[in-house]
């Protein structure tokens, strides 16, 4: 420890502002560095994030699909849409087929007027003026 503090005293004073200058300039790079890399990381937290939020809702899609496909092969599935979509009838049951009667004449609505009300300019200007 003492040759390295006689080495220090040793060195001429135009050179000791050399190395200080030096280890200014090494430590503001290092600064420099430390707030990339923590930018980085900032951003990179701020993905995982995003990425985790976006997994999450592709797992339930996932879940939801599946669940259709279940609900797709089943046996009740395929009676609902026979019965329903194609019109089908199982064996024993009594079909019941609606027809709408002949000599039939629609009755028309009738429809409300609308009546309009006339206000003279003074009335108009006391209800803008005065009203609430």
């Amino acid at each position: 420890m003492e040759k390295f503090l006689d080495w220090i005293k040793s060195i001429k004073i135009n050179t000791k502002r050399l190395l200080l200058i030096g280890i200014i300039a090494i430590l503001v790079l290092m600064m420099l560095d430390f707030n990339n890399r923590t930018q980085t990381m900032y951003a990179l937290e701020a993905q995982q994030v995003m990425l985790e939020t976006r997994q999450v809702q592709l797992q339930q899609t996932k879940d939801k699909l599946e669940a259709q496909i279940a609900y797709a092969t089943s046996a009740q599935a395929l009676e609902e849409w026979a019965r329903e979509k194609n019109k089908q009838i199982n064996s024993g049951d009594i079909p019941i087929i609606l027809s709408a009667p002949e000599n039939v004449t629609p009755t028309p609505t009738p429809q409300p007027t609308q009546q309009t009300v006339n206000f003279t300019n003074l009335e108009i200007w006391r209800e803008l003026i005065f009203s609430h």
